[in-house]
């Protein structure tokens, strides 16, 4: 696999850009944490007077992206998912993979199978197929991804409080596209409980708390296109693209699957989407990115904007 860092964003407070150690004149303290969620670099920046209460935070913060990474990983071997995927069900599985997997289902509806939680055997297959130096340049054998097809399907899930099971023997689930945008939410709900502070969260997907340090809205500039998006109230932001990553050394063969056809996706529009939830973000502009178009106008979802591709500047809900 090869990681193309097309993407990244740049977080402006009121036009003053977010830097690591940086305090402008009148601004609270600034603390930033650097790590990682689920593979993704990662970054929490708070702006607050009390800096014990700061640190404090801080590690309740990363002490639940932590605990969020034993359930949704699919490296860790004791985590949920990874049992499940094991398995092929989980009795008493955590209250957040449920409410993670319930959310998939509907953005597989509303995105008419767009965003398919378990393309992780279609996935694999592309994976193993170009990291063999004797595969064909043109994909795994068509009797392979036929094999391989037949474990792929939102409706192979069932998903109840006390357990999800897998339909079929083989399947497997991937949480990429909706699980970092879930543990960003997460994260942001944690810190609004302390009251106002100034937070801006990059755990792989974008969100934040409360106004900008300067005391005006976020404003977060997407590299790509260079759009600058005005995230006042605690908005989200993600963005999907198909060039990000790729299975193949050329870059032609995307890690984004169409579950329609199990290939890569033939769009090449990245994506951005601005929503309530980093979640919603997440899985729209995945959804969107494998297959523009499919989200309709009326979807209810709490999208306030997508940018890319045909759609460009696309107001989805005022």
């Amino acid at each position: 696999m090869r990681r193309r860092r097309i993407l990244r964003l740049l977080a402006v407070a009121g036009g003053l850009a977010v830097l690591p150690g940086h305090r402008a004149p009148g601004l609270p303290p600034h603390l930033r944490w650097r790590g990682s969620a689920l593979g993704a670099e990662s970054r929490i920046d708070l702006w607050l007077d009390d800096p014990a209460l700061a640190r404090q935070l801080i590690l309740r913060c990363v002490a639940e992206i932590d605990r969020l990474e034993r359930i949704f990983s699919l490296q860790r071997a004791d985590s949920a998912l990874a049992a499940l995927n094991r398995d092929g069900q989980l009795r008493q599985p955590p209250a957040e993979l449920v409410t993670v997997l319930q959310a998939a289902q509907r953005m597989a509806g509303l995105s008419g199978g767009a965003f398919d939680v378990t393309v992780q055997p279609l996935w694999r297959l592309y994976a193993d197929h170009y990291a063999d130096p004797a595969g064909d340049a043109a994909g795994p054998p068509p009797r392979a991804l036929a094999a391989v097809g037949r474990l792929v399907g939102a409706e192979g899930v069932e998903v109840a409080r006390n357990r999800v099971r897998l339909a079929r023997p083989g399947m497997a689930l991937t949480l990429n596209g909706i699980a970092q945008g879930f543990i960003a939410d997460r994260v942001a709900e944690l810190v609004r409980a302390a009251g106002e502070v100034s937070t801006f969260l990059d755990v792989g997907e974008v969100a934040t708390v409360g106004h900008a340090p300067t005391g005006g809205g976020w404003l977060v500039q997407a590299r790509a296109g260079g759009a600058l998006l005005d995230l006042a109230g605690g908005l989200a932001v993600a963005t999907s693209s198909p060039r990000s990553l790729s299975f193949d050394p050329a870059g032609r063969r995307s890690h984004l699957l169409e579950p329609a056809t199990l290939a890569p996706t033939a769009s090449t529009a990245e994506v951005t989407v601005v929503a309530d939830s980093a979640m919603v973000a997440d899985m729209a502009s995945t959804a969107w990115c494998i297959r523009p178009g499919c989200l309709p106008a009326d979807h209810r979802l709490p999208i306030r904007q997508l940018i890319g591709g045909p759609a460009a500047g696309t107001l989805l809900r005022s």
